[in-house]
């Protein structure tokens, strides 16, 4: 099913993920942007396989999940236990991405809303939960964005690693609004092409000078002194520092470090959960995805693959944590909750 994007005023993938009555309807970032096809989740459980199937990524399983919750409601709704079957619910889309911390935040906001109305009708009550924590999704990538922007100089090169979605939206509109003009190396970002065909089309449409580049190309890059700053996303922060993000950022922060670039990871919070990145399971996805590229298998069946979808890079090689709350150093991002007392 293919739907129209709504007059936002935001690039497409801002608004990827959309509930109706007849489910949630989810962008497929697998064929995007040469296909804006939308896969249509009748059920909670058809929102999780989305999810697991990598029909959106990023923060995508965060709204997915919030409106995933809601369908669980309406499946759930008078009928007995409805309280502990959410739950059930929840524990089900957190299982969906294990690294990815979004899922856990997104049921929090719809199980919190149910707690704060215990007798009040569930699908309304999940209704409002989903709705609280999309507004404040949104609100803490512009005030992130805004600490982000703070950090690039006027004319800043800057290399993407992987798809940064609304944190990087928000970095960009910022940037722009104080008159910077970044420009922009994307990695294209095996196996799923995210930096090819997410960040690169989504700086383009946000009017961005956009180069696409290999994943192989960043140390390169940095030693002929065309990068200015490493910027991407995280899936998780720790308390100590240690930055969780798309395998291959790990690699990068290394070579950035050896040539004086500095490396600014993005994030809302620090995840108070995980103390240091030994607490943080790396999932590993079918070696499978790695023999194909856009549906095209690239190796013979004679060749097996490996593929941990994430890397955990040490607080050494990271230069800045950009939060919600202003910019830290890695060492000290835990301090990012004392704020809040």
């Amino acid at each position: 099913m293919t739907l129209s994007p709504q007059d936002t005023g935001l690039p497409v993938l801002a608004d990827s993920v959309r509930l109706a009555d007849d489910g949630v309807h989810i962008l497929d970032r697998r064929v995007f942007p040469f296909e804006r096809t939308w896969v249509h989740a009748r059920t909670a459980e058809e929102v999780a396989r989305a999810i697991e199937d990598m029909v959106t990524q990023s923060s995508g399983p965060y709204f997915a999940t919030l409106w995933g919750m809601v369908l669980a409601a309406r499946e759930i709704a008078g009928g007995p236990s409805a309280r502990e079957r959410m739950g059930e619910a929840g524990r089900r889309f957190v299982a969906t991405r294990p690294t990815n911390d979004q899922p856990r935040k997104a049921v929090g906001w719809v199980l919190a809303a149910l707690d704060a109305d215990p007798g009040g009708d569930l699908v309304e009550a999940a209704l409002a939960g989903a709705r609280a924590g999309d507004e404040d999704y949104r609100r803490r990538s512009r005030e992130l964005g805004e600490a982000a922007a703070a950090l690039l100089p006027d004319e800043a090169r800057v290399l993407t690693h992987c798809w940064g979605d609304l944190y990087l939206v928000g970095m960009v509109q910022a940037a722009l609004a104080r008159g910077k003009r970044p420009v922009f190396f994307c990695t294209e970002t095996r196996p799923y092409l995210q930096g090819a065909r997410l960040t690169a089309e989504t700086l383009a449409e946000m009017g961005v000078d956009t180069t696409l580049v290999t994943d192989g190309m960043g140390a390169s890059l940095f030693s002929e002194g065309r990068v200015d700053a490493l910027v991407t996303a995280s899936d998780r922060v720790t308390l100590d520092g240690h930055v969780i993000n798309k395998v291959g950022t790990l690699q990068l922060a290394v070579a950035a470090q050896a040539f004086g670039v500095p490396f600014h990871a993005l994030c809302h919070a620090p995840d108070r959960g995980s103390p240091t990145g030994s607490d943080v399971p790396i999932e590993y996805r079918d070696g499978d995805e790695v023999l194909h590229a856009l549906g095209t298998r690239t190796a013979t069946e004679r060749v097996k693959g490996l593929y941990p979808a994430f890397d955990v890079t040490p607080p050494r090689f990271v230069t800045s944590i950009a939060t919600d709350r202003g910019v830290f150093a890695p060492e000290r991002v835990g301090e990012y909750w004392k704020e809040q007392g």
